[in-house]
């Protein structure tokens, strides 16, 4: 399938046997991120997972992890038939793939080829390597995915997989301690990453307060700059995720959050997309992957303590860190994400018809077309 756009370089290829050639990686900087009553029933049903206590260093977090989890054998069935390079994107987000990437269980299921990580910093970051060409499989949140499957993007790439329902993890936090409400914020400023699930959340948020963007300035600003302008003084409020929110609330508090706005009938995800070219051509290792992270994700039920050690060393967070940051998402399995897939189209088409109200999108795509961008066939198997 012909990319969107060309891509500027074009390295290895993915081969395989049984589903012929994908392009491959070069080196792209790169986060971001919609259920409804079924995926409060799913995070009633996941948020259990326990909790590590106490503080451990990054470097403690990984000779400590790498003790208790085997790092050289693959969890699931090895797939010998993919070869070539694979070019996966990820986001600084505590969830399974993090522990999938820590543990190399990637590189030991499929010891024929090469996993080339990308680290990117939002889901527009992402969304525009889609575009380019120069990743195959990627973290980006709910609305970005939205945004690339609908007009005048309309990207070729698919979800695959739901990482997890923002919850808590993402919040508005506020400067002034006398603010405790957002109709508070009227005429202030608030920053977040336009284009990501924060950012949808507050826009929702904003609408059932009364308020419109335009009673407040909003500033695009990525979580790596905010600090620098919360210390200068140049916001009164941001909505984002860890580890700036927690670096932000120790001069500031949180009013509200993902959770509230989910609760309210607009939940956000954290999502895998790959592009519908790569997955034709590589189905067995999309049904592998799948394999893998399913794995990951009952680790974190399983072996919440030694699975926030390996989460912590890929953030250069410390594991009560992580473990407080595990609590704000809920982290479905295969099985549970089989139901979840079949409602998410509908969902995808509610971001769409929001984002359209603010200008986020062209153009509102039809369902069948957000169905179509939805890659089912793995998670099914894998549950099975």
């Amino acid at each position: 399938m012909t990319r969107p756009h060309k891509p500027t370089a074009r390295p290895a290829h993915v081969t395989s046997p049984r589903s012929g050639t994908v392009p491959s990686p070069s080196a792209s900087p790169a986060r971001s991120r919609s259920l409804h009553a079924l995926a409060a029933a799913a995070a009633v049903a996941l948020l259990g997972t326990g909790v590590l206590t106490g503080c451990t260093t990054a470097q403690e977090a990984e000779a400590n992890a790498n003790a208790s989890l085997s790092t050289t054998t693959c969890p699931v069935t090895t797939n010998s038939d993919v070869t070539g390079t694979v070019r996966i994107g990820y986001q600084a987000v505590p969830n399974a793939n993090l522990l999938v990437k820590n543990q190399r269980w990637l590189e030991n299921c499929f010891p024929h080829a090469t996993i080339s990580w990308l680290k990117f910093d939002s889901g527009a970051d992402v969304v525009q390597a889609f575009g380019s060409g120069s990743v195959d499989l990627a973290t980006l949140g709910s609305s970005p995915a939205t945004k690339a499957l609908s007009a005048p993007l309309d990207i070729a790439i698919q979800v695959v997989w739901i990482d997890d329902i923002i919850g808590k993890a993402e919040s508005l936090v506020v400067r002034e301690s006398g603010v405790t409400s957002i109709q508070q914020l009227r005429g202030k400023t608030i920053a977040t990453p336009f284009g990501s699930t924060s950012h949808y959340s507050l826009l929702q948020a904003l609408s059932a307060a009364g308020l419109s963007s335009t009673d407040v300035k909003l500033v695009n600003l990525a979580p790596d700059k905010m600090m620098a302008a919360w210390q200068g003084n140049q916001m009164d409020a941001a909505w984002v995720w860890d580890p700036v929110l927690s670096q932000l609330t120790t001069t500031g508090h949180i009013i509200t959050g993902s959770d509230a706005t989910a609760a309210s009938g607009h939940p956000t995800f954290d999502l895998e997309g790959a592009t519908t070219s790569f997955i034709q051509s590589n189905a067995s290792f999309m049904e592998t992957w799948t394999s893998v992270e399913d794995y990951a994700v009952g680790q974190l039920a399983a072996h919440p303590d030694t699975a926030a050690q390996s989460i912590a060393v890929e953030l250069g967070s410390t594991t009560d860190s992580v473990t407080t940051q595990l609590k704000g998402y809920v982290y479905p399995t295969a099985k549970q994400q089989v139901s979840l897939v079949k409602k998410l189209p509908s969902q995808l088409l509610a971001t769409a018809q929001f984002l359209k109200t603010q200008q986020g999108v062209d153009a509102v795509g039809s369902l069948n077309a957000y169905t179509a961008g939805v890659y089912t066939t793995a998670i099914t198997k894998v549950a099975s």
